[in-house]
């Protein structure tokens, strides 16, 4: 009787070094692996794509950033809800004024908005 080769060892697959040399398995003609390489060749055209896309938002983040009045975020924050706090400050002066606009005229408040064309969310 004829003796059987020895057995192979058993390894994994990511130490061989056709794993680690190579990131893609030799091509093949199967239906399956044509399906593959093309999903692969797509996706590598996604990656171009949005490579490129990133590197264009960044070239106009840069191009933008010399123009904010402000570097800082935190800067620009607290001068917006300084911003805020002033305008807030006015509006309470202008609804205390047409209170007592409407309360001299002895009509309501609503009646003295629409005469002075102040809509009521504001």
């Amino acid at each position: 009787m004829p003796s059987s080769p020895p057995p192979r060892p058993v390894t994994d697959a990511s130490s061989s070094p056709a794993a680690t040399t190579s990131p893609q398995a030799p091509p093949s003609t199967t239906p399956e692996a044509s399906k593959e390489a093309k999903k692969i060749a797509s996706l590598h055209a996604k990656i171009s794509a949005l490579s490129a896309q990133i590197a264009s938002t960044q070239a106009q983040i840069d191009a933008i950033k010399p123009q904010l009045k402000s570097p800082s975020p935190a800067t620009t924050v607290k001068q917006h809800i300084a911003l805020l706090h002033t305008y807030n400050e006015i509006r309470d002066v202008g609804q205390g004024l047409l209170g007592m606009v409407a309360e001299n005229r002895g009509v309501r408040i609503r009646d003295v908005y629409g005469e002075f064309g102040v809509a009521e969310g504001d």
